[in-house]
């Protein structure tokens, strides 16, 4: 019985690993396209962010132990933030 419990874990980790990486890799290469309307310094502070925002993602998965999931998430509205400084420069 220990056994299929052991391998579920393992999977569920798979799972939690692969939607991660696919999640960052995803954000990341979406800055990428952007990064000339963006401007090379907004760019270079989202990937920033990015990178910050998943050590912390990946630090406290769940949210219970450290409370950086919940700091990862302030990140989001950071970067939403800058995203919104750029299409207001744009129609200004």
């Amino acid at each position: 019985m220990t056994e299929p419990c052991s391998g579920g874990l393992r999977f569920n980790a798979y799972l939690l690993r692969m939607n991660i990486d696919m999640t960052f890799f995803s954000l990341n290469e979406g800055l990428l396209v952007l990064r000339k309307k963006l401007g090379e310094e907004r760019y270079t502070k989202l990937r920033s962010l990015s990178d910050e925002m998943r050590a912390l993602f990946e630090s406290d998965p769940d949210d219970k132990t450290t409370g950086d999931t919940h700091t990862g998430r302030m990140l989001i509205h950071e970067m939403e933030d800058i995203l919104r400084s750029a299409t207001r420069r744009k129609k200004a």
